[in-house]
């Protein structure tokens, strides 16, 4: 099954009145921090125009963990957080407030 009809289907199960146990939800929220920062790395490395192995260069890191990182698929430890924003030449910016979160990376000044 495709995302979208995984998307669509577990819609309809919320419409018919299906609940998630709260392991679930807070997974889900888990999930979702985690895409929201690999976009924004991915966002301000396309917008540095470098490639992943040059930030992964940049950030003491190997690019297979870089696109790792970019799909979502881990979550960094605070120093990782710091050496990234530093390789991007930013300040990283995360706001958490119970299950959403926004994460952005801003440009240093020139």
């Amino acid at each position: 099954m495709d995302h979208a009809r995984w998307k669509l289907a577990r819609e309809r199960k919320i419409a018919q009145g299906f609940t998630e146990s709260p392991e679930a939800e807070s997974a889900r929220t888990e999930i979702r921090m985690a895409f929201d920062l690999g976009q924004a790395v991915y966002d301000r490395r396309t917008e540095l125009g470098i490639s992943q192995a040059e930030l992964a260069r940049r950030a003491n890191m190997t690019q297979p963990q870089v696109s790792k990182l970019e799909l979502g698929g881990t979550v960094p430890t605070l120093p990782l957080l710091a050496r990234l924003a530093k390789a991007l030449d930013a300040s990283l910016n995360i706001a958490l407030d119970g299950d959403t979160s926004s994460v952005t990376f801003t440009a240093h000044a020139a």
